[in-house]
């Protein structure tokens, strides 16, 4: 049976600052009213059933996609699987775990491999040519998608195409890897565009049980590690031995760790209008220009602009003479950047990460599996918040050991335990909640619960939270 599994962890920080650690691209929407990720779903739609679709991600944004997945119609709660990794291990460790889980109920098991975050123009044609791609699985090769290039450029790796396979009239040419090639500079580019080169997209299908080989083949230690997960996944305990056994697990792409070293492997050329959306101007090569080549989102004034992206999440924007530059305007940072330098974004995330800027990792409004909180201003050993919980959804029994908070209610019905008490609020009513006391705040009613908390303690810092109980099934302290 074919399955797909989308690989859906990842920061993306080269679209930062609409892009955080802690919301990450895959949940934007970028193009249209869906995320990247309901997109990347909804194109298999008509070859994947929705039981047969794998979504692997971290922890602490499985609500994320559990709450997008269950927005798409035709995906009922709980469809999907959602595999949830304790950290990042790059693609290998991703790809194996999803593999055991995928051949453990069905050893025939054919796995479409792909990001959540890519655009593909012509859905067809791709989907056309992933049911090509899986009768070379099925033969037991290791299948690449092939980007065939409009353009040199110097952001993606390459594939050489080796000799082609004998094939059957009619169907889709496939060729073997001859090798794989870094990022090169624009004349090289230029080379291997102009020598039948392909991009490498990161889009593969193969067998669960044929990836699981070459894994133990090529990566001996993490085909151990994933046989001892695989062991555990009827135990009680199996979230335990998850982490303690990814904590030691060595960070490779399985690009470096398999394919390169692979010898049934095969690329597949794709001409079906792919990008991969890791920076702003591929962002604004893809959405609609102006009659000066401008892409202007939200409130702008815009004098004599060209070629320029200029986004605004709320305020008013006024851009003036700019020429081939990228603003991007949210809340709480704001990014202005030439075009030409856009591949430098990371690293000014990475200086503001050393910084220890919030933004880097924080939305300014945060989402969690009972709603949102906003930070409307924070000082010395003070900060405000909007917390909004959903119709019949709870934060979690906990405390803090540093802080104390005042909760308002500006709108809704909240249902507060506070120590020994318990209490129904109404609109402009509040309570005190001193540090180190149980509390719970639920919304048990059918309209949104709003509320504004103070909270003021000399530290402040959402790690300072011993939780209690949960019905999300939470136990990090590092979310509330």
């Amino acid at each position: 049976m074919l399955h797909a599994v989308i690989l859906a962890g990842g920061g993306g920080t080269r679209l930062w600052p609409l892009s955080r650690a802690q919301f990450p691209k895959q949940f934007l929407s970028l193009f249209g009213d869906q995320t990247l990720l309901q997109q990347t779903v909804s194109r298999l739609e008509t070859i994947v059933a929705p039981q047969c679709v794998w979504i692997v991600t971290g922890q602490e944004q499985r609500f994320l996609v559990e709450a997008q997945l269950a927005a798409l119609p035709g995906m009922s709660t709980g469809a999907a699987h959602v595999l949830t990794e304790p950290c990042g291990r790059n693609t290998a460790a991703a790809i194996g775990l999803a593999a055991i889980h995928l051949h453990r109920g069905d050893p025939e098991a054919v796995m479409i491999v792909l990001p959540a975050d890519h655009w593909i123009e012509r859905r067809s044609a791709f989907v056309a040519l992933l049911q090509e791609a899986a009768i070379l699985a099925e033969r037991d090769y290791l299948v690449t998608l092939g980007i065939v290039p409009d353009r040199p450029e110097t952001g993606y790796a390459y594939i050489k195409r080796g000799p082609a396979l004998a094939q059957q009239p009619g169907r889709t040419t496939a060729y073997q890897v001859e090798r794989f090639v870094e990022k090169p500079s624009l004349p090289v580019a230029q080379e291997y565009v102009a020598n039948g080169y392909d991009w490498n997209a990161g889009i593969f299908l193969w067998r669960a049980a044929t990836i699981l080989q070459a894994i133990a083949t090529d990566m001996p230690a993490l085909h151990a590690s994933l046989m001892e997960i695989a062991q555990s996944l009827d135990k009680k305990n199996v979230d335990d031995t998850l982490t303690t056994i990814y904590q030691h697990l060595e960070s490779v792409s399985i690009d470096y760790g398999v394919l390169e070293k692979a010898a049934r492997l095969v690329v597949v050329p794709a001409d079906i209008g792919w990008s991969d959306l890791g920076e702003w101007t591929t962002i604004h090569r893809l959405s609609p220009h102006d009659e000066r080549g401008n892409t202007l989102t939200g409130n702008i004034v815009s004098l004599e602009n060209d070629n320029s992206f200029v986004y605004s999440s709320r305020r008013p924007v006024a851009a003036i003479g700019l020429k081939n530059m990228v603003v991007v305007d949210t809340e709480d940072a704001l990014l202005v950047c030439a075009q030409d330098r856009v591949q430098e974004v990371k690293t000014a995330v990475q200086r503001l990460q050393t910084q220890g800027a919030e933004v880097v990792t924080t939305p300014h409004t945060v989402q969690r599996p009972w709603g949102t909180y906003t930070v409307l201003e924070e000082g010395t050993h003070f900060k405000v918040k909007r917390i909004v919980v959903a119709p019949g959804a709870s934060l979690s029994l906990q405390m803090h050991h540093q802080r104390s908070e005042h909760w308002v209610v500006v709108r809704g019905v909240a249902q507060v335990v506070n120590g020994e008490q318990e209490l129904v609020l109404q609109a402009n009513q509040s309570t005190y909640i001193p540090q180190e006391t149980k509390h719970r705040l639920a919304n048990p009613g059918t309209e949104p619960l709003e509320i504004i908390e103070v909270q003021t303690g000399p530290y402040l810092g959402e790690d300072d939270i011993v939780r209690f109980a949960d019905i999300y099934g939470r136990t990090s302290p590092a979310v509330s």
